[in-house]
This record gives C-alpha cells, structure tokens and sequence, in this order.
C-alpha cells in the first residue's frame, strides 16, 4: 500500500473535468432509485432488511495495481451470500487521474469511489456535488450507521457545510494511539537483507560514512546473487513528482519536524535549503557516482522493484515495509537467512532516532458514494455494514469456523490458512480474501487489539518500528484546492521537482549538485512557494484545533 504520500494523480486534474464538473453541479447528476429498498431504523443493521434482494455495485479503485476480483474468493462469496451485494471492481489500466478525470468529465463516475484521501479530485467531486453526503444518507436509510462510524474520524472529515461525504481506512485517531500504544506500527522501513548483512558485521549504516562504507563492501564481497549483479541500493520509484521514500520517509528517519519557525514545510520541496536533508541527498548523489545505485533505480516501476527484492538482490532499500509482503515470502519460501530485516538507517547529524508516521486520523483513502449510484440506500447499507463489527470479522477473519475459529473470545485463523498467507499471498488473497484482501474500508487499528500476528517472513520489520511510531496527524488534509493559483504554483514545483531530484543525485560533482538545487530553491522562490506554504500552515493551524476539540 502507498498509504504516504502525495501522488502523480494529485497534480493531473486536467482542464476538461474540470469545466465538467461546474456543468454537472448546476444539472446535479441523479443516481438510481432507492424507493424499493427498506431503510434501517437505527436499532438493527440496514443491510439485514435488504439481504435477500441481489445487487451488483461498479466500484472504481483509484490504484492501477489493484489486481483482486470480487467473487473468485472464499470471503467474497461469502459476503455476497450473507448481503446480497455483489461487486465489480473498476481499476485504470494506466494513469489513475486520467481516467478518474474522464469519468468526471464524462458524468459517468460509478456507484462508489475508493482514492487517496489526498487526491485533488476528492474537493473537486464534493465541491461539484457528484457525490452524496453520507450523513444525510445514514439519516435517511441506515441510521445504524451513526453507532459504527467513528466520531472523531466523522469529525475530521467534515466539511464546512457541516456534511460528510467520504470515509477513511486505516484510519487512527488519538484515542487509538492511548488504546493501543506500543502495538502500533509504521510502514516507514530501512532494509537490510539479513544475511549480507550479518555477513559484513551489522554495519552502522546511520551515518553518510557509514552508509556508504557498507554499500561499498556490500558490492565488494557480494558482486552477484544468484548470478545476478548486487543492487547496493534500491527504494521506490521515481515518478513525475518525485520519490516517496526520499521525500517524506528520509526526512522522517532524519527526525525533521514539518514545521520550522511555525510555518509547514512539505517534504522535499520545503527542505531543499534542510542542511541535514541536503546532506544525505549527497550521501545517495555519491553512491550514485560510485556505481553503488544503478541508473535501473530511476525507471524501475514497482513491479520490477518487487521483482528484484523477490531475487535477493538489493542490499538495502529505504521502502514501505508492507509493500515487500509478497519478496519477502517468496525469499522465506527458499531461504529464511535471506529475507529483509529493519535496522536503523539514516539519521541526523545529532544521532537522533527516527520519527516514523503511523497511522493518521486522515488513514489512508476515502470511500465516496456517487450521485450516479444506482441504489444509493443499499450502498449506505453495505458501507455501514464494511466498518461495522461484523463487517471488519469478515473482511480480516473471514468465514467463522472455516478461515478462523475462536478461543476465549479471541478470534485466530486457522494454521492452514496462516500456512498459505505466509507461503503464497498471492493465492490466499485469490481462492481465500482474509486479511483485507478488500481493504476499502478496513480498520487497521481495530485489527491490533487482537495482537496482529505476523508471517514469520514480515514480523520484524513490523516490530522493530513500534518504538519510533509518531502521529502526523496534524500535518494531514492540507490540500489545497484544485484550480487555485496556489494549487497551480504547487504542481508547478512539483513538476520541477521531479526531474530535479532524480538530476541531484546523478549530479557528476558535488559542485553540480549545488548548482542544480540552488537552482530549484530559486525556481520555487519566484514560482511563489511562499503562498503556497501559508495556505498549507493555515490549514495545518485548523487541524491543530480540530484535534484539540
């Protein structure tokens, strides 16, 4: 998952969706009738009324690599058969903003709508009114609703005109950072393949020298694995807007604060003059020099990212542990001296330790019901059945006594289960679909009461980050409005930065570097960074009393 994170999609909002989207708000596109559907009283679930009349709901995944099917698993099935909803899930082939941008445009946007909360077409749809408000829904045909959803995240989720239009996954509120404390976990990884590096000693990669000394006699002693050449160093991949992980990731295993002299500054495009930032961009610009980052790393998709750590062949990544779930299996599988562990990685020139983001109030997408659904009440119903108790057993447990049994009140799956997950993900998530294989609307936090259990193929990069778990709650939600000249300056300077980055760190001298960055502080200065920033800090100011309330 790429719960992080600003995305490619955020800045392609292109002029034709929206000219539309101001269109259809004035026509208000009419979704389908619910007059046939019984409504929930509040006192039992909605869905319950409804279970035995078939529904087949589009639903579109703003994530191309979604690659799961409602209907081919155990738990789908299952699902299908206790609500009687079914689902055809709706995934772009390519650029997700292109084609979510089309079906905006083209006043065709399906029944729900699951994205980045962070996307820029999330306001756009609210502010156009091609998506209902899911309070007024509830009041209508599931008031049931209001005793499952959650408060808090009801309340950051609320927009000025006092409505709710889009509910979070993997969500995290202050009461469950109290509740919870010491079980959460952070996705925010620096791997190490565990036998090269045991093989070199443990090196003490945290500082520059360090780092570069280990990527050095990594590739020194180990020129081959398999009898394919060693990849020093791997992390994401770079896209029009830059890199994930050497964006926020770095500069939170450098415990840099978003906020300096009480303004915002986002990552990377507010810490290019960061001199602790700058530092280890030079550390990757002279590992680059030295042939210890190939140039593969800047046109790798994650695909072939995923590929090559399922080979063994990175030394190390600076990557989101949840997303090596299916390498680090397939490594178990043949050699569990050879999977990735964590280990401390980058740190600021004091030494300090990490400040890795959790799990934030904002989570990680938004699920929306569009004006075009066909049965506005019956997708309520099952939204409200998805976050319920219920619906969060079987989407992470699945079929009781068949995927899971329960003991003393805590509920396990079964060891074959837990067999195949560890073994190959791949086809439990297939033929079986526990462990939110359909994570739309999954409540992560939830999850931990029952003390997560780990494939032994992923349990320590899960664990060694519990105790440097921060909330970066507050620095959620600061998007700015699509269209606005600050929108527009900050896509701009994305764009730049794009190519700048991946510019430093193939920089021939350190000298180069320092021109080209200096370059890019001018450019974002005259480019007017600054409004941008004051926007994002007003808003960063409201989050701080939201939370406070």
């Amino acid at each position: 998952m790429k719960r992080t994170r600003r995305c490619a999609g955020r800045i392609l909002a292109s002029a034709m969706a929206l000219a539309a989207v101001s269109v259809l708000a004035s026509c208000g596109g009419k979704g389908g009738d619910s007059s046939g559907t019984l409504a929930g009283n509040g006192d039992e679930p909605g869905w319950k009324l409804n279970a035995d009349t078939p529904i087949t709901f589009d639903w579109y995944i703003n994530f191309s690599w979604f690659a799961r099917h409602w209907g081919d698993s155990q738990v789908s099935k299952y699902i299908t058969e206790k609500t009687g909803v079914n689902i055809n899930f709706i995934v772009p082939a390519g650029n997700e903003a292109e084609k979510l941008n089309t079906m905006i445009a083209g006043d065709a946007l399906p029944d729900l709508i699951t994205l980045g909360w962070y996307e820029g077409q999330v306001p756009m749809m609210i502010d156009s009114g091609l998506v209902y408000p899911l309070d007024e829904l509830a009041q209508k045909y599931d008031p049931y609703f209001f005793k499952v959803a959650d408060a808090d995240k009801l309340g950051w989720y609320r927009q000025d005109d006092g409505h709710v239009y889009g509910y979070p996954n993997a969500s995290y509120t202050p009461a469950d950072y109290e509740k919870y404390n010491g079980k959460l976990t952070s996705n925010e990884t620096f791997l190490v393949r565990k036998d090269l590096y045991e093989a070199l000693g443990k090196p003490d990669m945290s500082t520059p020298e360090g780092f570069l000394s280990a990527l050095r006699a990594a590739k020194a002693k180990f020129p081959t694995v398999n009898g394919l050449p060693l990849i020093p160093f791997g992390t994401a991949e770079f896209t029009d807007v830059g890199n994930s992980q050497l964006q926020g990731t770095l500069a939170h295993f450098l415990a840099i604060s978003p906020e300096r002299d009480g303004k915002y500054e986002d990552a990377a495009l507010g810490l290019t003059d960061n001199p602790e930032y700058v530092r280890w961009l030079k550390t990757l610009r002279k590992a680059h020099e030295e042939g210890l980052i190939p140039t593969d790393i800047f046109v790798d998709k994650r695909s072939q990212i995923e590929e090559k750590a399922a080979q063994g062949r990175y030394f190390c990544m600076l990557y989101q542990n949840w997303d090596m779930q299916a390498p680090q299996n397939a490594l178990y599988a043949r050699d569990p001296n050879s999977v990735y562990i964590a280990v401390g990685g980058p740190r600021n020139s004091r030494g300090d330790d990490p400040e890795l983001a959790g799990g934030s109030i904002a989570g990680w997408t938004v699920t929306l019901i569009s004006k075009k659904c066909k049965d506005r009440a019956r997708a309520m119903q099952f939204l409200t059945y998805l976050i319920s108790e219920e619906g969060l057993m079987d989407t992470n447990f699945g079929i009781p006594d068949v995927t899971y049994t329960v003991v003393d009140g805590v509920p396990a799956l079964t060891p074959e289960i837990k067999a195949l997950d560890s073994n190959d993900k791949n086809k439990q998530e297939t033929d079986v679909g526990v462990l939110f294989t359909y994570w739309m609307l999954m409540d992560t936090a939830w999850q931990a009461q029952w003390g997560v259990e780990y494939a032994p193929s992923l349990e320590q990069p899960q664990l060694w980050t519990r105790p440097y778990v921060k909330s970066y709650a507050v620095y959620d939600g600061l998007t700015l409005s699509v269209g606005s000249d600050e929108d527009l300056i900050y896509q701009e300077i994305q764009r730049r930065w794009g190519k700048v980055l991946s510019s430093l760190l193939r920089a021939g001298t350190e000298e180069e570097f320092d021109t080209i960055i200096a370059d890019f502080n001018k450019f974002k200065a005259d480019k007017g960074y600054a409004k941008v920033q004051q926007i994002q800090t007003t808003l960063m100011n409201k989050n701080k009393a939201k939370l406070a309330d």
